[in-house]
């Protein structure tokens, strides 16, 4: 049965725009009405890029497309974007009311298709599913609209070093420039090319051009950006590695890059073996010296410092840091909370991945994207000690009335300013000590 959700942690399928922005110099163009590009900027903040938010080119459809169909102002507005921005790829995306009229978006698309124009166009009405769930939607209309007119310079699979890898969902994930950022450091350190496709430091449209060539792909999450990685296989006849969560701090870091170099041997990569095992040693060491200069902190103020925690996070993030505070800092895992309304077919693997951070005690986990429902069930319980919940702005109050520290990693939020900091691999996991032990301190008297 159908019903409210509240404090919802995401958005509707429109919300694919920000994948569209992530891209160097590609502008997406709303066929939409005038409030969807303003809602998808207030929820995640902070978040316009190159032509997003506000200053995405949008049809504003009105009750006169309603009534007569929205094609004649979309190519106007295609047309004029061509104008006044220089870009690199056009994306459009479509929002409720277009997808109930049924505006028939590729014949117009093609027309500029067929002036040589790179644009793309992706259904993403809001009724339809969530932002997690367009991400692929938008990522896969780029493959076979875009990437698929530049194959036979980039035969499949010719290169075997090079990997494209999906792992944060832009702007959803607040830590997406900085987690892509150290992903590619750390496959580099490896030896391997990398895509990365999104921010900064990806090559932009040509980089998507190459992702043919890739040797095979790397998804890290335990389910969204799969139909990603699935699609390229058939396409491409790619294998896939999948590491199902974020690999926080040194142990699952390792974890992750050894799995991969054994994914890589087996499908034929060329790699300096024993260089990449040295890069995965002098790293572990790097991290666990900052480990041991933190020891006499925590002897000194273990009193004071939160002894559990509870999470409010999509499910890659809850289960990476369920290990990692577990295992590196002692912070044990209380209740968690999977709030990024996860498909039925990744449920039990979720749980079951969250469960296996510690075979010495039971985590339960909640799964529901209702986080107003979840904040219910943490209201009634109570743990002896300093608690710790990690969750999103909505989450501040909640700590506040059961006296336990906050960290806000998760959208929405309007109490932190995210650049290009980044919570996954070894410096991530030092970054996630700071913030938890730095908020600490803050309130000690």
């Amino acid at each position: 049965m159908a019903g409210l959700i509240e404090q919802e942690r995401y958005t509707c399928a429109i919300g694919a725009l920000q994948t569209v922005v992530a891209i160097p110099r590609a502008v997406p163009i709303l066929h939409s009405g005038p409030g969807c590009g303003t809602m998808i900027k207030g929820f995640f903040e902070r978040s316009s890029g190159y032509a997003g938010g506000d200053t995405s080119p949008c049809t504003n459809f009105s009750e006169r497309e309603v009534v007569f169909g929205g094609t004649d102002r979309l190519r106007s507005i295609i047309k004029n974007t061509y104008k006044v921005l220089d870009t690199d790829l056009q994306v459009v995306v479509t929002g409720c009311t277009a997808g109930i009229v049924g505006d028939d978006v590729a014949s117009v698309t093609d027309e500029f298709l067929d002036e040589g124009k790179p644009i793309v166009h992706v259904e993403t009405s809001g009724f339809k599913s969530s932002n997690y769930v367009s991400h692929s939607a938008v990522v896969n209309a780029i493959i076979e609209q875009y990437v698929s007119r530049f194959e036979h310079e980039n035969p499949p699979r010719s290169e075997k070093n090079l990997v494209n890898l999906f792992a944060s969902v832009p702007y959803q994930d607040q830590f997406w420039k900085g987690n892509l950022r150290e992903f590619k450091r750390l496959l580099e350190g490896l030896g391997f090319r990398v895509n990365i496709l999104f921010g900064p430091h990806s090559g932009g449209v040509k980089e998507w051009q190459t992702i043919p060539r890739a040797n095979f792909n790397v998804l890290v999450s335990p389910w969204y950006g799969e139909p990603i990685v699935k699609n390229l296989k058939r396409r491409y006849g790619q294998p896939y590695f999948k590491f199902s969560y974020l690999p926080i701090g040194g142990n699952e870091t390792t974890r992750f890059l050894e799995e991969l170099l054994d994914y890589a041997r087996k499908h034929h990569a060329e790699l300096d073996w024993k260089r990449a095992r040295t890069f995965i040693t002098e790293e572990e060491n790097a991290y666990y010296e900052e480990l041991d200069n933190l020891a006499t902190f925590l002897l000194e103020f273990r009193y004071g410092l939160p002894n559990h925690v509870h999470i409010f996070h999509d499910a890659g993030y809850v289960a990476g840091l369920t290990r990692f505070l577990l295992h590196e800092t002692g912070i044990v895992p209380k209740e968690q909370f999977v709030v990024d309304n996860t498909p039925e077919k990744y449920k039990a693997q979720v749980e079951a991945d969250i469960k296996a951070a510690s075979d010495q005690r039971e985590i339960p986990v909640y799964i529901d994207p209702d986080a107003g429902a979840l904040q219910d069930i943490l209201r009634g319980i109570r743990h002896s000690g300093k608690g710790l919940i990690i969750g999103s702005g909505w989450d501040k109050e909640l700590a506040e009335e059961k006296d336990c520290d906050f960290l806000s990693i998760a959208c929405p939020t309007p109490y932190r300013i995210v650049l290009t900091t980044n919570y996954i691999g070894y410096t991530g996991g030092l970054r996630v000590i700071e913030d938890i032990y730095n908020n600490a301190l803050a309130q000690y008297q």
